[in-house]
C-alpha cells in the first residue's frame, strides 16, 4: 500500500486538488447571497491562472524541440509509418464517438424535455461555412510566417453584402444576403497559436534531419537537448497542478450564478453528453487499447491520472500536453520518440469528446426547435462534426465556437448555442479529459504497433554511439602521430597529469616480498 501511494502520489494530489475546488467553491457561495462579482471571482482563480499560464509558456519550447527529435531519430520510412498509424487511429476514434453520440441522442431524446426554453438572442457570431473552415484548417498548414503563427491563427471572413441583392463592383457577380457563398471573402489573423502549422514545420524540419544523416547530425543534438531541459522544466510545473486546478476550478463555480439551477436546467442534456463521453473515453478506447496491445488499461489510466486532473482543471488539450507527455513517458513507459510525435498531432486534430459532443448538441437543439432531424441531415451533421472536431483548437470553449459551424450546415438557428453556455463549463472539462486520454491511448496503441521499428532504430544508435567513439579515438591518434616531438611531449604530458598512482608499501616493494619471503637469501645464509 506505501509504495502504491508513493508511486500515485501525484495522480492522488491531483484528484484531491480537484475535489478541494469544488468544496471551495460551493463553500464560498453558501456563504452570505452567494453572489461575487466578476473582479472576486477572478482573484480567487488567479493561482490557477499563473499556473495555466506557466502549463502555456511550455507549449512551443517544449513540443517544436520534442518533435523535431523524435522525427529526426526515426528512420524515414519509419516516421511514414508511424504517422498513418496515428492518423488511422485518430479517424477510427472519432468515427466511432461521433456515431456514438448520434445513437445516444436519438434514442434518449433529451431535447423533448426542454422545449419550453427560450432561445437568447446573441450576436451573431463569425460569419463562415464548412468549406471555409476545411480550406483554413489546411491554410494553417503551411504558415507564411513561423513567428507570426507562435501568436496568430488565420481565418476567412464573410462579409454581409446588406439585407438586398447588389452586384460586386469588382467582380460584377451578384451578392446575395441569403446565399453566403456568394459573399465577399476577407481574411483575418486571430490572436492564436497556430499549434498544427508548428507541428508540420517541426514533422518536415525533422524528416530533413534524418534524411540528412552525419550533416544533420549536430542539429538533432541540439533540438535532443533543448527537449530535455523543457522536460526537466515541466517536472517542475507538474508539481503544482494540485494547487493551481484547485483554484481554477473554484474560480468557474464562483462565476455562476447558481450552480444547482443551472444543472437543473439541462440535466438530461448533462446525462447524455457525460454518458457518451464517459463511454467512449472508459469503455470503448480501453477496449480497443486492450485489443491491440493486450494489456488491461487500469494501470495505464492510473498513471495518467495528474494528466487527466489537470486536462479536468484547465479545460485545454494544449495547456496539457506538457503533462500528459511527462505522465506517458514516466508513468506508462512510452518511448519519447513516440509520445512526442504522437502528442502533439493529437492535441491538435484529435478530439473525441469534443466530436462527440458537437454531434450530440446539434441533434438535441435540433430536437428543442421542434425539428426531427432526416438521415440525410443526420450524416452531414456526423460529418461536419468530424470536421469541426478536426478544427477546434485546444483551448477553453473551442468546441463552442466550431459547434456554430454545425448547426448552420442543417440550418438550425446559431443562437441556440446560447442555450447551452451555461454549463459547458462542466461538459468542455469532461469532454478535454476524454480527449487527453484519447491522445494518450493514441500513442501507446501507435508504440505498441511500432515495437519492432523502435528496436531496430534503438540498434542503430548504439551502433552510431560507437562509431562516434571509436572516431574521436582515431582522431586522438591522427593528432598524436601529425604533431611535432615538442607538441607530442606536452601531450603526454597533459594525459599523464591527472594520473595518480596507487601508493605502494616499502615491503611490497623488496624483492623478498615479491618472491613470498620474509628475508633475502643471503641473510638465510648468514
Amino acid at each position: 500500500m506505501a509504495r502504491f501511494f508513493k508511486d500515485n502520489l501525484l495522480t492522488l494530489a491531483t484528484m484531491a486538488g480537484a475535489a478541494a475546488g469544488v468544496a471551495l467553491g460551493l463553500s464560498l457561495k453558501s456563504m452570505g447571497d452567494g453572489i461575487y462579482t466578476p473582479r472576486e471571482a477572478s482573484y480567487v482563480g488567479y493561482p490557477g491562472k499563473l499556473f495555466l499560464n506557466m502549463l502555456k509558456c511550455l507549449i512551443l519550447p517544449l513540443v517544436v524541440p520534442s518533435l523535431i527529435a523524435s522525427i529526426g531519430s526515426l528512420d524515414f520510412r519509419m516516421s511514414g509509418k508511424v504517422g498513418l498509424r496515428a492518423v488511422c487511429y485518430y479517424m477510427t476514434t472519432t468515427l466511432i464517438a461521433v456515431t456514438l453520440g448520434i445513437i445516444l441522442t436519438v434514442s434518449i431524446r433529451p431535447g423533448l424535455a426542454n422545449t419550453e426554453e427560450q432561445l437568447e438572442q446573441r450576436p451573431a457570431g463569425r460569419n463562415t461555412t464548412t468549406t471555409d473552415t476545411l480550406l483554413d484548417l489546411l491554410t494553417n498548414c503551411f504558415p507564411p510566417n513561423l513567428i507570426q503563427a507562435t501568436m496568430q491563427q488565420y481565418k476567412t471572413q464573410l462579409v454581409y453584402p446588406g439585407n438586398v441583392r447588389i452586384e460586386d463592383p469588382s467582380s460584377g457577380a451578384m451578392l446575395d444576403p441569403l446565399v453566403r457563398e456568394t459573399w465577399r471573402m476577407e481574411g483575418e489573423w486571430s490572436s492564436s497559436t497556430n499549434i498544427l502549422g508548428l507541428v508540420i514545420f517541426s514533422v518536415v524540419t525533422g524528416v530533413a534531419i534524418s534524411l540528412s544523416g552525419e550533416d544533420g547530425r549536430p542539429l538533432l543534438l541540439f533540438f535532443r537537448s533543448t527537449s530535455h531541459v523543457m522536460m526537466k522544466m515541466t517536472s517542475w510545473v507538474v508539481h503544482l497542478a494540485p494547487i493551481g486546478v484547485c483554484f481554477l476550478i473554484a474560480g468557474e463555480i464562483l462565476h455562476m450564478k447558481s450552480v444547482l439551477a443551472e444543472l437543473s436546467k439541462l440535466a438530461w442534456y448533462l446525462v447524455v453528453v457525460i454518458l457518451g463521453i464517459t463511454l467512449q473515453g472508459f469503455v470503448i478506447l480501453p477496449t480497443i487499447y486492450s485489443v491491440i496491445t493486450r494489456k488491461l488499461p487500469f494501470g495505464f489510466i492510473a498513471s495518467m491520472g495528474p494528466a487527466l486532473a489537470t486536462a479536468f482543471g484547465t479545460a485545454s488539450s494544449s495547456a496539457t500536453l506538457p503533462i500528459t507527455i511527462n505522465s506517458l513517458e514516466n508513468g506508462n513507459k512510452i518511448d519519447p520518440r513516440i509520445s512526442r510525435f504522437v502528442l502533439p498531432i493529437g492535441a491538435t486534430i484529435n478530439m473525441d469528446g469534443t466530436a462527440l459532443y458537437e454531434a450530440v448538441a446539434a441533434i438535441f437543439i435540433a430536437q428543442m426547435v421542434g425539428m426531427n432531424p432526416s438521415l440525410g441531415q443526420v450524416v452531414i451533421i456526423s460529418i461536419t462534426a468530424t470536421a469541426a472536431s478536426i478544427g477546434a483548437a485546444g483551448i477553453p470553449h473551442a468546441g463552442l465556437v466550431t459547434l456554430v459551424m454545425v448547426l448552420e450546415t442543417v440550418g438550425l438557428p446559431s443562437e441556440a448555442v446560447s442555450i447551452i453556455m451555461s454549463v459547458d463549463w462542466l461538459v468542455d472539462r469532461v469532454r478535454t479529459a476524454v480527449n487527453v486520454l484519447g491522445d494518450a491511448f493514441g500513442a501507446a496503441i501507435v508504440a505498441h504497433l511500432s515495437r519492432d521499428e523502435l528496436g531496430q532504430t534503438a540498434g542503430d544508435w548504439e551502433d552510431e554511439e560507437m562509431v562516434d567513439m571509436e572516431k574521436s579515438k582515431l582522431m586522438e591518434i591522427v593528432k598524436f602521430d601529425s604533431a611535432t616531438e615538442e607538441e607530442k611531449v606536452q601531450l603526454v604530458m597533459e594525459d599523464t597529469k591527472e594520473v595518480v598512482l596507487p601508493t605502494a608499501s616499502p615491503t611490497e616493494l623488496t624483492y623478498s616480498s615479491m618472491a613470498t619471503r620474509n628475508k633475502s637469501k643471503c641473510c638465510e645464509r648468514c
